[in-house]
């Protein structure tokens, strides 16, 4: 499925390791260096993993208050949805957060608290303390989406209970691939739009709907369980 972030975009720049470790990086030969992905987005995180990238850090603070033009908006996606990616192979990510700011009560960060948390966070009200409880409660298949065979489940936990849901309707399974990468609303029906906003498996980044659920590489224990 074409995505609306190609490789007409700005590179985007990670400095990448070979190893999880702090220490084990500093090693000789543990560094690969400044990488800049030009390439299609759905492949990148597979790239990184086949030359040996187990620890990224994204060169510039995500900014989610600065995404009204298209091209804002998909920089932004194109850089969630790879750390996204990464999150699902367990991929240690080192990135910077900036959020619109929220009030005490908005707890529009737990859309995203299924990825790797930040290293900084910018926004909400009392940014430390929902810094605190990404971290506290982050874990890997947090918020996750598998195909079976003629059905999606989506499996999510952002808000501590297990939410489940089931699509078995192609329209469905071909809204999830439009999203994948970005996409403006119009792309998908607007009944399955509104469905998957209300349950927060979507989020809007200035006129692009991204899918937020990843389909883990790497699980924690038998599929079953999770």
């Amino acid at each position: 499925m074409p995505s609306v972030l190609t490789p007409a975009h700005r590179p985007l720049t990670l400095q990448a390791w070979r190893d999880y470790d702090a220490q084990a990086c500093a090693l000789p030969g543990m560094s690969l260096g400044r990488l800049d992905l030009t390439g299609p987005p759905d492949a990148q995180a597979d790239r990184l993993w086949e030359l040996g990238v187990r620890r990224v850090e994204f060169t510039d603070e995500i900014d989610l208050t600065t995404v009204d033009s298209p091209d804002a908006a998909a920089s932004a996606v194109r850089q969630l949805c790879l750390i996204r990616d990464l999150t699902a192979r367990a991929v240690l990510v080192h990135w910077r957060l900036r959020l619109p700011a929220a009030g005490p009560d908005d707890d529009t960060w737990r859309d995203l608290s299924h990825l790797q948390p930040p290293t900084a966070l910018t926004g909400p009200s009392d940014a430390d303390a929902a810094l605190t409880q990404w971290r506290n409660e982050h874990y890997l298949c947090k918020c996750l989406w598998r195909q079976g065979p003629g059905f999606v489940q989506i499996r999510d936990r952002r808000w501590g209970d297990l939410r489940r849901f089931t699509a078995d309707e192609p329209a469905y399974r071909e809204a999830i691939a439009r999203l994948s990468y970005g996409a403006p609303r119009s792309a998908v029906p607007e009944s399955i739009a509104t469905d998957f906003l209300a349950e927060r498996l979507v989020r809007r980044t200035g006129p692009l709907l991204w899918w937020l659920p990843y389909r883990v590489n790497r699980w924690i224990q038998e599929a079953m369980a999770i």
